[in-house]
């Protein structure tokens, strides 16, 4: 698939980014997310860079993947990891080694930051698949579990009909 371009995302990208992480949701913890909520989430991103970036995947003229990055500093290393998020890659484009350009792309940029020191990811427990791709690239698993809590009132998910 020479036709794969890989770029950052741009405002014009919002919408198909947000409709990306809907379907995310969906295929992987069987969540269906408030359309104007990841909307809003997606161009506050956009807007805010200090907050992280979206890079996507083009193939001719149609985005058909898309990945978050955002950042944690590691007082330990004196350094920021890159967290990668947001990973979707169209169902009739998997398996053509678009993530894989996409993660090359990445470490491409972090060589050019010299406050970068490494990556990181969290994955769905059950998505084997996932896991399986991100240890051929050469990721390795963590002996974390993440946990989180959320403040009262946080709507992200629609309510079921």
């Amino acid at each position: 698939m020479d036709s794969i371009k890989i770029r950052r995302a741009q405002l014009s990208d919002a919408q198909i980014i947000a409709n990306f992480n809907r379907a995310m949701a969906q295929e992987t913890e069987n969540k269906d997310l408030i359309p104007e909520v990841i909307l809003a989430g997606v161009n506050s991103l956009l807007n805010n860079p200090s907050r992280g970036f979206y890079i996507v995947a083009k193939v001719d003229t149609q985005v058909v993947a898309c990945l978050m990055i955002t950042t944690e500093w590691s007082d330990w290393r004196n350094s920021l990891f890159w967290w990668i998020q947001s990973v979707f890659v169209s169902p009739n484009y998997r398996r053509r080694g678009i993530y894989r350009r996409m993660y090359q792309f990445i470490k491409e940029l972090a060589h050019q930051e010299p406050d970068v020191c490494g990556f990181r990811l969290y994955v769905e427990q059950d998505n084997m698949r996932a896991k399986e791709t991100y240890a051929a690239l050469g990721m390795t698993q963590c002996p974390y579990h993440l946990f989180e809590e959320l403040k009262p009132g946080i709507k992200y998910l629609q309510s079921p009909i």
